[in-house]
């Protein structure tokens, strides 16, 4: 009994004993992990997950678990399924080089063939509760109905309401009100290794989120140039979030869930995703959306400069412009009575800033000029002989004017066709006073898409306006005409032929 008692003593003075100890140490200055901190010690400390108002640039520079949840959800309701159909139809060709049956008695000349109906999906993004949506000019070119599937599983006809392929954007309109609507942020803070989320309908897969980094930007990958020639714009984000074949038009957004671009391509040998995406930068998205909805088409405005920058230059080049010491543009060319020409810029100058933002790159440079519109003033940063100079600018339309246009003209470029010249001997032997030789065509211009015009044509007319050298095709090109019809012969067969282009 008195060692049982013994036992009770001790383990009551124990416990007083570590009581006190465990009261002084609280009360004292100095912090342990295992301590609670207090509502009013913990202003310096915050668990590693991302909240919003951690990375004010959408996840670019916060540290810790970025965590894109709520991105994902949010974007997710705004980016729908779009399905284009093609009806069915007759289509016409010329075949004057005799490879067929019929060919070998009676010669070449005119074919018909029937197209089946084709379909063809993509996706796209809500941009206005009014139910205005930004795809992909590849998306919805050449379809005769266009149908959106909301998130909701909802199917609405849509309206085009305008297209445009040097930029490969065009704007949907569905008749709907209240719609979910996706926040335009800057694609100008998009940041290198800043997380992203890739948003569509790829491989007829339902909604689908991949995430990914920014690995690049401004990159310019060709792919526009196939259909608008040398008005295409290209200045991709480029990211490795996984984009496949139904994803374009799709939404790129930020960890805050702001569209940051539209997926647009991808780089593949084998036609699915094989490492790196790319997107258009939003900037010019929402540009080219406020000109549709305002204007019916987009409003470019020309700088009028040809350049060399350090990505296409030559060594040779590198050296003798010094671009390998000075960060900006060579202008190589001004074009006359241009933009550029007006605001007296030389050959020789070196573009460094475009409305005090720099630019060291050629796409990064027809980006900055995407934003702006005919008649706008710009203001140039450029060094000449080594001193820093700046110009106001007033942009000018394809036409030389500040006028807004109310289309886009069609530019030799967009026709995608190589040309020259008939000289004096040939024009004789033809029997005409002169014309312009097709050379070349391109799959994806207006001429490949719209019409089945073979290499060895000689433009004589269009719109029965005579055509003797090339610059009679621009002066008729840039006039009111909503449709061209393109007159013209063939040599060594008899006749005439006749193609009509329309302005897309």
């Amino acid at each position: 009994m008195k060692k049982i008692l013994g036992t009770i003593i001790i383990a009551f003075c124990t416990s007083v004993l570590t009581y006190a100890l465990v009261k002084n140490i609280g009360s004292s200055n100095q912090s342990y992990a295992w301590q609670q901190p207090s509502s009013e010690n913990n202003s310096d400390f915050r668990f590693a997950s991302y909240t919003d108002s951690d990375a004010p640039d959408g996840g670019g520079s916060g540290g810790g678990y970025v965590n894109l949840e709520d991105a994902a959800e949010r974007s997710s309701k705004v980016v729908v399924h779009i399905k284009c159909e093609t009806k069915a139809r007759q289509v016409q060709y010329f075949n004057p080089f005799g490879d067929d049956f019929f060919d070998q008695f009676f010669g070449g000349g005119q074919r018909f063939f029937q197209q089946g109906p084709q379909q063809s999906s993509g996706s796209g993004v809500i941009v206005s509760p009014d139910g205005y949506i930004v795809t992909n000019n590849h998306v919805v070119d050449g379809a005769d109905q266009v149908t959106v599937i909301l998130n909701n599983k909802k199917n609405l006809t849509a309206r085009v309401i305008g297209k445009d392929a040097s930029t490969d954007l065009a704007v949907l309109k569905v008749e709907e009100t209240n719609l979910p609507f996706v926040s335009f942020g800057n694609s100008d803070d998009v940041k290198l290794g800043q997380w992203v989320l890739a948003v569509g309908y790829p491989l007829t897969l339902e909604t689908t989120v991949t995430a990914g980094i920014v690995s690049a930007k401004y990159r310019n990958i060709g792919i526009n140039q196939n259909k608008s020639g040398s008005s295409a714009i290209e200045s991709f984000i480029q990211t490795d979030a996984a984009v496949n074949p139904g994803n374009s038009g799709g939404a790129l957004v930020n960890a805050r869930g702001e569209l940051v671009g539209i997926n647009s391509a991808i780089a593949s040998p084998t036609g699915s995703y094989a490492g790196y995406s790319f997107a258009i930068p939003s900037n010019i998205v929402r540009k080219v959306l406020d000109d549709m909805v305002k204007f019916g088409n987009v409003q470019r405005a020309y700088l009028g400069v040809g350049y060399v920058d350090s990505k296409n230059a030559t060594p040779e080049q590198i050296s003798a412009y010094k671009l390998d010491k000075i960060d900006g543009i060579y202008v190589n060319q001004v074009m006359d009575n241009s933009s550029a020409a007006d605001a007296g810029m030389k050959v020789g100058d070196i573009i460094t800033k475009i409305g005090n933002k720099e630019v060291k790159t050629g796409p990064q440079m027809m980006e900055r000029i995407a934003t702006y519109r005919p008649g706008e003033t710009v203001n140039i940063t450029y060094l000449r002989d080594g001193r820093e100079l700046n110009t106001l600018v007033k942009l000018k339309n394809a036409l030389g004017t500040t006028k807004m246009l109310k289309r886009e003209p069609i530019s030799k470029e967009r026709l995608g066709a190589s040309m020259r010249d008939i000289n004096s001997r040939e024009a004789q032997q033809l029997g005409v006073s002169g014309g312009v030789l097709i050379s070349g065509i391109q799959n994806n211009g207006l001429i490949a898409k719209q019409t089945n015009m073979r290499r060895g044509f000689i433009i004589t007319d269009i719109n029965d306006k005579p055509v003797n050298n090339q610059k009679d095709i621009d002066k008729i090109l840039n006039s009111e005409d909503k449709e061209f019809q393109f007159g013209g012969i063939y040599a060594n067969y008899q006749g005439s032929y006749y193609y009509t282009i329309k302005p897309e």
